[in-house]
């Protein structure tokens, strides 16, 4: 017998349209790459650099999901988001400032 596994459509459907917006910010970002972190009950985030240093992130509903979306959207993934891979972010002044609100009890409004 062959071995079938049901498809489930509203998943496959769910992974193009991420693979779609994953394959967008690569070709805005020169290229990218990516890691995929479980994130327990609400799914997995699919973090995304580009070769720009430019960066995002996407949660998909499940792990599975994202990934195959990442499967489908071609790039380079990695098994951890490791020194190597975090170098290849280029962070600006927002988030400099917003981690040092953070630090120092959230963001002055003064």
């Amino acid at each position: 017998m062959a071995d079938t596994q049901q498809v489930d459509p509203k998943a496959e459907r769910k992974a193009a349209r991420l693979a779609k917006q994953i394959s967008s910010f690569s070709k805005a970002h020169g290229g990218a790459e990516g890691q995929v972190a479980y994130l327990g009950e609400r799914g997995a985030r699919i973090v995304l650099v580009g070769e720009d240093g430019n960066w995002g992130d996407l949660v998909a509903p499940s792990y599975e999901i994202a990934e195959k979306a990442v499967e489908k959207s071609g790039i380079t993934t990695h098994e951890s988001f490791d020194g190597e891979f975090a170098a290849k972010v280029r962070t600006g002044r927002y988030e400099w400032s917003r981690m040092a609100g953070i630090q120092v009890g959230g963001p002055k409004n003064n």
